[in-house]
């Protein structure tokens, strides 16, 4: 067994033990959610899905972000390893979304009235997510390895340009979205109960984003050296 084959499955050992704690730390922050946060005066109990809905947002935009930094250190640095990191952290990234973009309807459906509004923080929402869609779509598409990580490392420096506006979106149009309650110049706007629940829960998808993208990271480098061992045979 060649010392790169153990090294990989070294990275996937600790992506399984990463994502077993983050998915444990997940439920557990749930569980207080709902049985230990106050019920909001406004939204009801609706609200709890927010602990769902932010933490799944933050990991969200955290990947694609990640993609964006980890492709303009390949483009400099040429280093397939970084290839590979970003096209993890965007698979990841994509999971996230689609936790967002089923919790955030079923949540505006009972505050707002209505499923979906073209609003610009949702709109730029559903575009990142399309464009990384895409960026998977295209590396599918292409199959010499050099080209793949070009044209790949370029739409993810694309989405990330996007993050920070999606997070600013809300200040710079009118928008039903709500304004954000942690990450903004003032005090966080929140009781401390669900201040609490909204904190551990992002802390409880930033371990689950790490052994994500660790695991998924080690599993292609598992089919790189695979790949290379037929291709010798």
């Amino acid at each position: 067994m060649t010392p790169e084959l153990l090294a990989a499955r070294r990275i996937v050992r600790r992506g399984q033990v990463l994502t077993v704690l983050g998915l444990l730390a997940a439920a557990a922050v749930y569980v207080i959610a709902i049985y230990f946060t106050p019920v909001e005066v406004r939204q009801g109990p609706a609200q709890k899905i927010f602990y769902v809905h932010a933490p799944a947002a933050w990991g969200a935009l955290v990947a694609f972000a990640v993609v964006g930094l980890v492709s303009i250190l390949y483009l400099w640095l040429q280093d397939e390893r970084l290839d590979l990191f970003a096209a993890s952290s965007a698979e990841v990234g994509i999971a996230f979304s689609l936790v967002m973009l089923t919790t955030g309807p079923i949540w505006g459906k009972t505050v707002w009235g209505t499923w979906w509004t073209w609003d610009a923080r949702l709109t730029l929402t559903l575009f990142l997510f399309f464009l990384f869609v895409g960026y998977l779509a295209l590396r599918a598409a292409v199959q010499d390895h050099g080209e793949r990580a070009r044209f790949s490392a370029v739409v993810g420096i694309m989405g990330l340009v996007l993050v920070p506006f999606i997070h600013l979106s809300v200040y710079l149009f009118r928008t039903l979205h709500p304004q954000p309650v942690l990450l903004k110049p003032s005090a966080p706007s929140m009781p401390p109960e669900m201040l609490r629940a909204l904190l551990s829960g992002m802390a409880a998808f930033t371990v689950l984003y790490i052994g994500f993208v660790v695991l998924r990271y080690g599993l292609a480098r598992l089919d790189n050296l695979r790949e290379g061992a037929g291709d010798a045979v």
